[in-house]
């Protein structure tokens, strides 16, 4: 609740707490225009520069009345996706912040302007979205995705992988998955592999995707890719729930190679054999990790043509271990495409890590699937914002490489007072502020943004 909002006596009474020798330590809730987030600031300047919030605005259809308007769609959702990266992932939180003078800033409202949208408001915006609005939005990811880029890359790795979303009600689409022993949710995160920039999120049921799924979702971001850079070549990585026949001759006609993960049977079992025996034998005789590689063709009885496998032979002093890839890529060293290609799509678990644990985009508790698809949405604006910061401002800084959530407890979450005149909002921060130098580069890259 608001400083403002509390009764009188209750604002300044004073709280005692544990006394430093003779010395009292009270506090007193005394500052209507103090804010414990004043990186919000920052996520504006983000949030204008990448363009995320203003397109998904205009993709969404907006059947209210012009005269009964209080809050524009660009400010719900500025609103919602900056509390998001601040930490405060649920709509309940909006009640509590409506009136918190760092948010209004970002937003682009005064401090002395009307409240923020509560919970309801909010609420009611999440159920309001219709399935065309999603669409539009789908393509609103895909395309700043491409906007990113000041010209064609050379190549485009696209990671796809589904991730959990536990579930603990009766929303649409949950299913009860046996491996991760829950009812769940599971929706595509799909990547940039060498930018870690976020392509798309797709809501989908808690079980392994199907070749209808996988399809429908690379056919509608590669139909975009392909409009906008024709020449570049495009790689798709993925596990082995990916690996179907109709999705490997689609990836072929559609000329996308491909390096995906390939579950092992007795035939593959059978033709790296010799060295396997032959890894463990030396493994026995050096005392040492031996790593050996096999590229060999293999078709299996689904398949429509022989492909190229790529075998990787690992044996330790824990015993003996074999996974394989297959890959359309002929020419490239087994040792690269395993070693340098394949496993490098692990970094799709950390950008899901910060999209789902720092931004807790696991909040999908609305019924309806289209509200939970939208949530999607709104915390991948935050990835995208939260990611567009690190990718610019932090640029050559200690934090280039920081995760979302130290980003946030080191940037964001800075205490400010803030100073209202009538040709001003001046934001005070601590003097010993850690981000001060960001603060003052962040304003020198707005002040070139603006000339430029």
């Amino acid at each position: 609740m608001p400083a403002e909002s509390l009764p009188q006596d209750v604002r300044l009474k004073q709280i005692e707490f544990t006394r430093m020798g003779r010395t009292r330590v009270q506090v007193v809730f005394d500052e209507p225009r103090l804010s414990s987030d004043g990186g919000a600031l920052l996520l504006r300047e983000a949030a204008r520069a990448n363009g995320i919030v203003a397109a998904m605005a205009a993709a969404i259809e907006d059947g209210r009345s012009p005269a009964h308007v209080v809050h524009a769609l660009g400010e719900l959702l500025t609103q919602r996706t900056v509390q998001i990266c601040h930490g405060y992932e649920d709509a309940n939180d909006c009640d509590r912040l409506k009136d918190d003078v760092a948010f209004k800033a970002a937003v682009g409202r005064s401090p002395t302007a009307p409240d923020l949208a509560s919970q309801p408001t909010m609420t009611r915006l999440e159920n309001r979205v219709g399935t065309r609005d999603l669409i539009r939005l789908f393509y609103v990811f895909v395309d700043a995705f491409l906007d990113s880029y000041a010209k064609a890359p050379e190549c485009i790795v696209i990671d796809m992988d589904p991730t959990p979303c536990r579930v603990w009600g009766d929303q649409q689409l949950a299913l009860f998955n046996a491996f991760y022993d829950d009812y769940c949710l599971m929706p595509f995160h799909v990547y940039e592999g060498l930018t870690g920039r976020l392509i798309a999120t797709v809501l989908r049921p808690g079980k392994t995707p199907t070749k209808e799924e996988i399809i429908a979702v690379l056919k509608r971001i590669l139909r975009r890719i392909h409009r906008r850079f024709p020449n570049t070549m495009v790689i798709f990585r993925a596990d082995s729930h990916h690996t179907k026949p109709d999705v490997l001759d689609w990836l072929e006609t559609h000329g996308v190679h491909y390096v995906l993960g390939l579950a092992v049977n007795a035939v593959l079992s059978r033709e790296v054999q010799p060295l396997v025996e032959r890894a463990a034998c030396i493994r026995r005789e050096e005392w040492s990790k031996c790593r050996r590689f096999h590229s060999f063709g293999y078709a299996a009885q689904s398949w429509s043509r022989p492909r190229r496998v790529v075998a990787r032979i690992e044996a330790t002093a824990l015993g003996t271990d074999t996974r394989y890839i297959v890959t359309d890529l002929d020419s490239a060293p087994a040792r690269f495409l395993y070693e340098e290609l394949y496993c490098a799509r692990g970094n799709a678990e950390l950008m899901i890590k910060e999209h789902k644990c720092f931004l807790k985009s696991s909040r999908t508790s609305c019924t309806r699937a289209e509200a939970n698809q939208f949530r999607l949405f709104l915390h991948s604006a935050a990835y995208v914002i939260m990611h567009g910061l690190r990718e610019t401002l932090l640029r050559g800084t200690a934090m280039a490489t920081a995760t979302f959530d130290t980003i946030r407890l080191r940037l964001l979450k800075v205490a400010t007072r803030i100073e209202v005149g009538k040709t001003f909002v001046r934001f005070h921060l601590p003097v010993c502020c850690p981000a001060a130098d960001l603060f003052r580069r962040a304003a020198a890259m707005v002040a070139i943004l603006r000339v430029t």
